[in-house]
């Protein structure tokens, strides 16, 4: 069995995480790890007994990586991706959102069309065994076709919104969204590394004419504990023949005309547990579609390239009143300003 080499970019929480995952994984190595704080690489190098590098170019050039995970926040992302691209590394996975704006979503978009890496998104909750037995249902065929998607974060757009659309578009079999009528208010001064308007709301549509009301921020429903805000995450789908729901911090279900299954996250450990298997997950179908070109993960630079821009169309569909059709769409590279200026 081939034995891959991983390194790390980012030693902050999400790092940790993605370091915790290769203890389940035995055909890889992670080897080393670069940040801007010293004290935050050395901390990650020691815990985990890897090597730390103050560059992430010298990194990449001395341990030569199959995979590289880039782990900053969404404003230094591009950057250190072209820095990847440039290298000639296989596959590089990077944390979400994908983009911070429009310029940077163009880059990536003339990027995926040259580069021989191979990008993806570590939305490693498609992976979680609750939302998987939902998407499970949904493709055995037994509830039919889907009808409607109900889509919710507590967080903003930037922050989780982007989540909650990939794992719901996960049960529609990732058929891209063909227009987007949405509206946005205010901006959250909460959260300074994923900068979006406090709260949106959408209506999209995809190509196959399924629906999808999808919401972030203070207008979304409550499924988690009323004061934490970043656990009402749910996903919903509804088809001819039942039902299929999951709440990253309360219920999941499955419902049909003639049986049901349910349960719940199981609390702080559980979740942690469950949250760690995702990840290995996702680390090992990474390492499948190296090894398989037409293993394409659901969380590709393709795919995530197509979610930000749903994001920069309800921006759009925000100011125009509008919907917004996405095969026509091409926004201005300072839409996000515009709005800005619009609500402060």
């Amino acid at each position: 069995m081939r034995k891959y080499k991983a390194v790390i970019i980012g030693c902050g929480a999400r790092g940790n995480d993605h370091c915790n995952a290769y203890a389940q994984i035995e055909n890889a190595e992670l080897a080393a790890c670069f940040d801007l704080n010293p004290e935050r690489r050395q901390n990650l190098a020691e815990k985990y007994k890897i090597r730390q590098y103050g560059s992430a170019e010298e990194m990449i050039d001395k341990e030569a990586p199959d995979i590289v995970h880039i782990t900053t926040y969404p404003a230094v992302r591009l950057k250190l991706m072209l820095l990847v691209s440039k290298l000639g590394v296989p596959l590089c996975v990077t944390e979400k959102p994908l983009a911070s704006g429009v310029s940077d979503w163009r880059i990536l978009t003339e990027l995926e069309g040259t580069s021989k890496t191979k990008f993806a998104v570590s939305h490693q909750f498609r992976w979680h065994k609750h939302l998987s037995r939902c998407r499970e249902a949904l493709e055995n065929g037994t509830l039919g076709q889907v009808l409607f998607l109900d889509l919710s974060a507590g967080m903003n757009i930037s922050g989780q919104g982007t989540h909650t659309l990939n794992y719901g578009m996960s049960l529609n079999r990732d058929i891209p969204v063909s227009r987007v009528f949405g509206n946005a208010a205010g901006w959250d001064r909460n959260d300074k590394g994923h900068p979006a308007p406090s709260t949106s709301e959408a209506m999209l549509t995809f190509a196959n004419g399924v629906r999808a009301l999808w919401t972030s921020g203070s207008v979304s429903p409550r499924t988690g504990r009323a004061d934490a805000f970043w656990e009402h995450v749910r996903i919903a789908a509804y088809a001819e023949k039942g039902r299929v729901n999951y709440e990253e911090f309360g219920k999941w279900e499955i419902i049909s005309a003639t049986s049901s299954e349910s349960g719940n996250f199981g609390g702080p450990d559980e979740w942690r547990r469950n949250n760690l298997a995702a990840q290995s997950e996702f680390h090992k179908a990474m390492f499948l579609w190296l090894e398989d070109d037409s293993k394409i993960p659901g969380t590709n630079l393709r795919q995530s390239l197509h979610e930000w821009a749903v994001v920069l169309a309800l921006y759009q569909s925000s100011l125009e009143r509008m919907p917004v059709e996405m095969k026509d769409f091409n926004p201005p590279d300072d839409i996000i300003e515009q709005y800005k200026r619009k609500v402060l």
